[in-house]
């Protein structure tokens, strides 16, 4: 079952005109939340980064897309899903009509959610991604419908063998993973990327670089990395608001140390599990 802009319907009762902007074009936006016990884990963040995509593509938002009515939307779909734990995903798109200048800026929304399957891997293996380059400018910073080098990156992976791919920007710094936000730990500093070289303004990215700064006991820099400091790592680990914090252990020749990385996972843990 599925929450179309309101309305509780089966999956084959929602239909893509071969006008939906979306499919045409990508324009739309998205947001994954995770649900723990039927709570919404950081939906006041995801909310806020929601609204600030929507406005940076030019999107209508409607007068009642307050905080509390989208979260009553989204309960309204969980309410009938048996399971605990789950990923919700609520997808903005401008309505149908129009060539690249769209007819409207209206909008539909579409809330499912799914079972959450992925879990953290003890044994986690990347390596780069080079065929194509993620642009880095302010729209790659939003969760747009665009994923089209993450897809290809994904392929790569598979057909690799490897759980992960690391993206790199036109001017090879590392952006992120194809799923995550990607950190670097050596010594008592820890590096993450700039948003500014490309990366998604990830809501778990937010909250590791807040537990970092608080914990007294390492320093957080978001600058521009090479990839050659990926081997010079002590520890590289990934985030995401599903995951949470998934420890890389092997980079090509080179095996990483997860000591550090499993602290942090269990106060990210903690923060999911107190969240308001």
């Amino acid at each position: 079952m599925l929450n179309y802009n309101g309305s509780i319907v089966a999956f084959d009762d929602v239909k893509i005109t071969p006008d939906n902007r979306a499919y045409k074009y990508g324009d739309s936006v998205f947001e994954t939340i995770k649900v723990i016990n039927g709570k919404l884990v950081f939906w006041e963040d995801h909310y806020f980064r929601l609204m600030a995509s929507m406005r940076m593509l030019r999107m209508k938002i409607p007068m009642n897309f307050t905080l509390e009515y989208l979260e009553e939307e989204i309960l309204k779909i969980i309410s009938i899903n048996n399971q605990n734990n789950l990923r919700v995903r609520l997808c903005i798109t401008r309505k149908d009509g129009g060539f690249y200048t769209p007819t409207t800026n209206e909008i539909d929304y579409l809330i499912d959610c799914r079972e959450i399957i992925s879990k953290t891997k003890n044994n986690y293996k990347v390596d780069l991604f080079k065929d194509f380059y993620v642009y880095s400018g302010h729209l790659s910073t939003i969760k747009t419908n665009n994923k089209l080098i993450h897809t290809l990156a994904s392929i790569f992976a598979k057909e690799n063998e490897l759980d992960n791919c690391i993206l790199l920007n036109e001017r090879k710094g590392i952006v992120e993973a194809t799923n995550a936000s990607l950190f670097l730990i050596k010594g008592t500093l820890i590096k993450t990327p700039l948003l500014s070289e490309g990366c998604l303004k990830g809501i778990a990215r937010e909250k590791v670089i807040n537990i970092i700064k608080s914990s007294g006991d390492f320093e957080i820099e978001e600058t521009i990395i090479s990839p050659f400091e990926i081997q010079k790592a002590d520890e590289v680990f990934l985030t995401n608001s599903i995951i949470g914090i998934q420890p890389i252990t092997n980079y090509r020749k080179k095996v990483f140390s997860t000591e550090v990385t499993k602290k942090l996972s269990v106060s990210l843990n903690v923060l999911e599990l107190t969240s308001k």
